[in-house]
Formats: C-alpha cells, sequence, structure tokens
C-alpha cells in the first residue's frame, strides 16, 4: 500500500488528463497521480474495470473512492477553501449531485473542451491500451 494517496485517472483521455492537471496545478494536493494504464493496480487494490468507469482516489490504508467522492477527497487533501468544498460534496444532498454532474461530464467527456475521440472509444479499442487475454 502506499504511503500517501494515489489519484488515479485514463492517461488515454485528453479531457480527462487535462482535468486532471490543471486541478494538480492549482490546488497542489498531497498525493500521488498516476493514470490507470501506469499503475499497479493489484497493489492499490482496483480493477481494471473500476479504472477504466471512473476517477479514483486510494487512500494509504487502502480505502477507494470512485468518481466525485474521488474529486471531494482531492479537494480536501488541498487544504483552505478547497478542503471546505471537499467536505461539503461528501455530504448529501451535495453528494448526490456531484455524483450526478460527474456521471453527465464522465459519459460526454468526448464532447467536452480537450476531449478527443479516444474518450469516447470503449477501452479495448484505445490505441496504446494492450489487449487483455
Amino acid at each position: 500500500m502506499p504511503t500517501r494517496p494515489v489519484l488515479v485517472y485514463d492517461g488515454d483521455c485528453a479531457f480527462c488528463t487535462t482535468s486532471v492537471a490543471f486541478l494538480v496545478r492549482r490546488l497542489r494536493p498531497d498525493c500521488a497521480v498516476t493514470p490507470w494504464q501506469f499503475a499497479d493496480l493489484d497493489a492499490l487494490g482496483v480493477t481494471r474495470a473500476r479504472a477504466e468507469h471512473e476517477v479514483l482516489w486510494i487512500s494509504p490504508p487502502g480505502a477507494v473512492y470512485g468518481g466525485a467522492q474521488a474529486v471531494a477527497k482531492l479537494l480536501l487533501r488541498a487544504g483552505g477553501a478547497w478542503a471546505w468544498l471537499g467536505g461539503l460534496l461528501t455530504l448529501p444532498p451535495p453528494r448526490w449531485i456531484a455524483h450526478g454532474v460527474y456521471r453527465l461530464v464522465a459519459a460526454n467527456r468526448d464532447r467536452l473542451p480537450g476531449g478527443s475521440p479516444a474518450c469516447a472509444l470503449p477501452s479495448d479499442r484505445r490505441p496504446g491500451v494492450p489487449s487483455v487475454g
């Protein structure tokens, strides 16, 4: 298990890569950041299917948070006013709204600024991703 939290994202998706780079540059959270394609998912305790589905936050004890809750954990780790916003996103009803917004963005990431056609392809058809089997 890692000694600091790990943020795992889809490195084949230009929108995801751009978004994560922006957040890390602005927030400067104390965590490791890695695309799932280069992460040791077994060691992190997550499956490839889960990593393909949503951004993940893995805490040092091994708790895994996905989607909007991963973003909330990133904000909490950033501290300051960001931590306040992250805390808010862990409470209902803001948590429910954040989940819905996250799913909407994730489903349309190929259409958003920075998105690319590879964002919309099934993972086994994306360029550079080794096939499983």
